[in-house]
């Protein structure tokens, strides 16, 4: 028990605030469409900075939104980015572009299920959960592991209760970029196949997906490298990814 446990405290990195609301970080101005970026479970807005670097010197109007990851449902944290959108893509006629980590897709899933814009662009997804964690399957009725991942962490398992298995195949154009670098040699015991520390690269895949990219980056720090943000505009600009990453079959 005390192995788990001492595990477990390394799953997620602390975040700020304790209450449900939206914390929203300054938009860029710049020329181009709206990109919306979502950081992942237990992080903070600061995870997706050199994304939103990249992308504003791009010319994308970015507008990197902070939220209470580990408070909330993935449905009520839906809710506060329906907010960030009102309050911050007031030119209705500019694209509204997506780039999550982790967690952050499977909020805009569920976003889009209930208040899909008008004006939604192209979604790239890091990492996301697409049909769940095998660690959540292994963890989630822990009580320490609930304690540190809230009730959104609670919601990724694999079982035919968990968000991930309730949702649809997309109908919008979405690029996924898996990772197969861990860096965590005990969580992969627990997942088959190739992963990232966190999910596997079979289970990152979303139904419905326009293209598929793995890249030899981990969980963690995917998100920083300079080649996923070459390859987020890359899919931004041409709804697919360059092709010199390793290409998976959808």
């Amino acid at each position: 028990m005390f192995l788990q446990a001492l595990s477990l405290l390394l799953i997620t990195i602390f975040s700020p605030g304790s209450a449900c609301g939206p914390a929203w970080a300054l938009p860029d101005e710049s020329a181009g469409g709206y990109v919306i970026l979502l950081h992942g479970l237990g992080r903070t807005h600061s995870s997706m900075q050199v994304l939103e670097e990249h992308l504003a010197g791009e010319g994308f109007r970015v507008i990197n939104l902070d939220y209470p990851s580990r408070h909330c449902s993935i449905e009520q944290l839906a809710g506060i980015l329906k907010q960030g959108i009102e309050q911050n893509c007031t030119a209705g006629e500019k694209k509204i572009h997506f780039v999550t980590h982790s967690l952050g897709g499977m909020i805009l899933l569920s976003y889009v299920q209930q208040h899909r814009p008008e004006q939604l662009g192209r979604v790239v997804m890091l990492c996301p959960p697409g049909s769940g964690s095998e660690l959540v399957d292994v963890a989630g009725e822990n009580w320490l592991f609930e304690l540190i991942t809230g009730p959104a962490g609670s919601q990724l398992g694999t079982d035919s209760s968990s968000f991930p298995q309730s949702l649809a195949p997309v109908d919008f154009e979405l690029g996924v970029i898996a990772g197969d670098k861990s860096l965590n040699p005990l969580y992969s015991l627990l997942i088959p196949g190739k992963d990232d520390g966190k999910v596997s690269v079979e289970r990152a895949k979303v139904a419905g997906m326009a293209d598929f990219l793995v890249l030899p980056h981990s969980h963690t720090f995917i998100m920083r490298s300079s080649e996923t943000a070459e390859q987020v505009v890359y899919f931004l600009r041409n709804g697919r990814f360059l092709k010199n990453g390793r290409m998976q079959d959808n």
